[in-house]
């Protein structure tokens, strides 16, 4: 059996090797001379998973180790009977974090006082759900907006999307890229948005028509980005516009990096019955990449924020993102995993 392996997964170098030939490759070289003769694939969004790569290959299996699947051709796969998996959820806390973080810390930076905010959260799955869960426990007001779990569960928690914006003091995006969803934030979603409300992307970067965010930033407040629309080329004048500007690493803490590739392993060791690795989980190497509880009941906003800017200073990747744009991969690749933080 042959696994071929995106490079920069961590985690994962040696888990396979007792079972089969693994091939470790990054991203951009991964083409279909790489794996013709694969069984299974492993993969982050940087690779594209289609006909062009795939057709004549004898790929079986191709496990993603993201949370997203836009840049696999689902229907295509599954026409040629190709599995597809995903680690949904893998880094909702993560993503949270990096969320209030954010917010907090570009609330401080202007002089804002976030007593009595309302959160508007875009697109409620795994990711919106914990940010709905953080900011219901630091006291926001929450809105929701997610027209698919509106559809199945009833309109009872839901808000019209319109609504949302005009009511929210923060908006942030944590829909998938789909044909509905992109460029959904577009001249007339920000128009609606109240006047110095926040703004906030850790989605996809395909999700925000860039040219309406830079028309609307003038009566917005701080923008925080962590996705752009065409990656790894971003806006240079957009950048220079937001409060935060970051490489596409919101996600990226210890425990999502853990919960991206064990997913991956154990999808892999199920299709093929690798019973060794199919409950399999990296192991936490140092104590101090252990999520760290955090007590926020009682706290003032400036507490609030250094105990967010102490377990993650954001503004640390803002500056380096800002020092060499160009890097964005670069950047990326080397990031030094953060630990999450929770609270009860």
């Amino acid at each position: 059996m042959k696994i071929v392996v995106d490079n920069a997964i961590p985690f994962i170098r040696g888990v396979f090797e007792p079972y089969a030939d693994v091939v470790y490759e990054q991203a951009d070289l991964i083409g279909p001379e790489t794996v013709r003769d694969a069984d299974a694939l492993i993969v982050r969004t940087r690779t594209k998973i289609d006909a062009a790569l795939l057709e004549g290959s004898s790929v079986k299996i191709v496990a993603t180790a993201t949370i997203g699947t836009d840049h696999v051709d689902l229907p295509w796969c599954d026409e040629h009977g190709i599995l597809v998996r995903n680690a949904a959820g893998c880094n909702a806390g993560g993503v949270a974090q990096y969320v209030f973080s954010g917010l907090y810390g570009a609330a401080s930076r202007n002089a804002i006082s976030l007593d009595g905010f309302t959160i508007g959260i875009v697109g409620v799955g795994n990711v919106g759900r914990r940010v709905q869960t953080m900011a219901t426990s630091l006291g926001f007001k929450v809105l929701k907006n997610d027209p698919p779990r509106e559809e199945v569960e009833g309109p009872f928690e839901f808000t019209p999307l319109d609504e949302l914006l005009k009511k929210s003091d923060v908006v942030t995006m944590h829909v998938p890229l789909n044909e509905t969803t992109r460029h959904m934030a577009d001249r007339e979603f920000f128009k609606k948005m109240k006047k110095g409300a926040f703004f906030i992307n850790a989605a996809r970067g395909e999700v925000v028509d860039e040219q309406a965010l830079k028309e609307a930033i003038p009566r917005l407040g701080p923008v925080i980005l962590d996705t752009w629309e065409h990656e790894p080329q971003i806006d240079r004048e957009l950048m220079d516009m937001v409060a935060i500007a970051t490489p596409h690493i919101a996600g990226y803490s210890y425990q999502g990096k853990q919960n991206g590739t064990a997913a991956a392993v154990r999808a892999i060791a199920h299709y093929f019955g690798i019973d060794p690795l199919k409950e399999f989980f990296p192991p936490t190497e140092h104590p101090e990449d252990e999520a760290v509880k955090l007590e926020v009941r009682g706290k003032k906003q400036g507490e609030i924020t250094s105990l967010f800017q102490y377990n993650y200073p954001i503004f640390t990747d803002d500056f380096m993102f800002r020092l060499s744009p160009d890097s964005f991969e670069k950047l990326r690749a080397e990031y030094r995993y953060r630990r999450e933080i929770y609270f009860d």
